[in-house]
């Protein structure tokens, strides 16, 4: 017991309260994950949200009128970049688990020197990463073909961090709980996409009526402007 105390002390000494040299080597691991297959993981989810705009654009056509004061292309281009930012933050958390439970290689962290807390937040702060540049390269791309006003850059910063933070967390009790990509592709199909698609994306909830308004209002994917 003396020995186990000694070894536990020198363990505080050498790694601290936070092992912060872990933490981030499982940072930088969770972030090259998805550079190494950029086009799967950061080009992708720009081909489709272009897509989507696209699409509505030529259906819609000059048909649909302004809203909110903006035209519809206007209105709906930010709406697919926070879509594609949620997405993909909830897949890099859940996929990062579900993968490494597959290949039988979570061992692996299990049995590094880290606590749960600096698994999780290594993790999560990854899935973060991967949205924010994401939601870069959308924005920029966007820009080029759609006029964009951009009015608060500390309240886009702050929506998009802590908007993908929650939902890279989901992603990662997500991940914890499944035991096959079937019980994953359940929560994406039932939960996130429907909630994704209802949060006010492709609309304005005025066009609700009033009982609508206040389910949707509950909806964690929907903000008031």
């Amino acid at each position: 017991m003396v020995e186990f105390k000694k070894k536990y002390k020198i363990g505080v000494l050498k790694f601290g309260w936070i092992n912060y040299t872990g933490l981030i080597s499982l940072y930088h691991r969770e972030c090259s994950r998805f550079f190494i297959v950029w086009a799967q993981t950061l080009l992708s989810p720009l081909v489709s949200s272009l897509l989507f705009l696209s699409v509505l654009t030529l259906a819609l056509g000059n048909e649909r009128g302004d809203i909110l004061g903006y035209s519809f292309i206007t209105f709906l281009a930010p709406g697919l970049i926070i879509q594609s930012m949620i997405l993909q933050s909830f897949s890099h958390s859940v996929s990062s688990l579900m993968i490494s439970k597959m290949q039988g290689n979570i061992v692996d962290i299990l049995y590094a020197p880290l606590s749960a807390f600096e698994v999780s937040f290594a993790i999560i702060i990854a899935a973060v990463t991967r949205s924010i540049i994401i939601g870069i390269i959308s924005a920029i791309v966007f820009l080029i073909i759609v006029e964009m006003p951009i009015k608060n850059l500390f309240y886009i910063f702050y929506s998009t961090f802590f908007g993908s933070f929650f939902i890279g967390s989901l992603g990662f009790v997500t991940g914890l709980w499944a035991t096959k990509f079937d019980h994953t592709a359940t929560i994406t199909n039932f939960i996130i996409q429907p909630l994704s698609f209802l949060s006010g994306v492709f609309y304005t909830i005025d066009r609700l009526p009033l009982f609508f308004q206040k389910v949707s209002a509950l909806n964690p994917f929907f903000s008031y402007n």
